[in-house]
């Protein structure tokens, strides 16, 4: 794996590249807009506003909770998903430079999570100003919000990795990326909670996605994760990275071929 992890490598040190290039992506999306990145807060509120209203009455659920809980997995979901998503077009929509100039490949990898990451500071004020209206449990479980926040980055940027080496060579897997997260959406406690599953309680026992959340999740709701989520948590970014390397490693020059 020396190749990849020398991609890698001279990639982290480019780091005033990707960085750039994440930070010019936004500045475009969002042009001559009064508000700008904002918008996503915004869209985002209304959104947990009116599910949290629906869906916590229908649960019998207490707003005082239950809306605390929707908006911090609404937000991370919301993370994750689109760095997985917009991996898959990492390598495509970047076809020009991979033709015309020799970089490292993991270049266009990892502006894809810096720029979601600058959208979930955005959105991440909908989750403190729940918290400052309905209190925060504990505070000595928050910090754990910070390598719980690093495992899914991690997480999220191998998935990104494999789906851009893919969407290369096979142009419709953009979509079954796409189809698999709205999948992974409904399956995934996000609008509910686990317990409410009594008889499919397994259901959330095998899915890693649920774990994947919970690092994040339960330290901003007062809860300390078990030795289990953060076991699965970490032995899927560990397993995951070795075989995203490996897979760069293998197909590292031809990705200028596929796009």
């Amino acid at each position: 794996m020396n190749e990849a992890l020398s991609d890698l490598g001279r990639s982290l040190r480019s780091w005033r590249l990707w960085t750039l290039l994440g930070w010019l992506e936004i500045r475009q999306r969002y042009a001559r807009s009064r508000v700008g990145p904002f918008w996503l807060t915004i869209s985002m509120g209304v959104i947990i506003a009116s599910i949290g209203m629906v869906y916590g009455t229908l649960f019998g659920q207490k707003l005082s909770e239950y809306l605390p809980y929707l908006a911090t997995s609404l937000v991370m979901w919301g993370m994750f998903t689109s760095t997985v998503q917009e991996g898959s077009n990492a390598f495509i929509s970047n076809a020009a430079y991979i033709r015309q100039v020799s970089t490292p490949k993991f270049i266009y990898i990892l502006q894809v999570p810096w720029r979601n990451l600058l959208i979930l500071c955005h959105n991440i004020v909908i989750v403190v100003a729940l918290l400052a209206i309905f209190g925060v449990k504990r505070w000595d479980t928050l910090p754990l919000v910070i390598p719980g926040l690093v495992l899914v980055v991690l997480n999220a940027t191998w998935m990104a990795t494999l789906s851009g080496l893919l969407s290369a060579r096979f142009r419709d897997f953009p979509q079954i990326v796409a189809a698999i997260m709205q999948v992974a959406f409904y399956i995934t406690p996000i609008m509910y909670k686990p317990e409410a599953l009594t008889k499919y309680s397994f259901i959330v026992n095998l899915n890693p996605l649920a774990y994947l959340l919970n690092v994040v999740r339960q330290p901003v709701l007062g809860e300390v994760p078990s030795v289990r989520t953060w076991g699965v948590a970490i032995v899927m970014a560990v397993v995951g990275w070795i075989v995203a390397l490996v897979m760069v490693h293998r197909y590292h020059k031809r990705i200028a071929y596929w796009v």
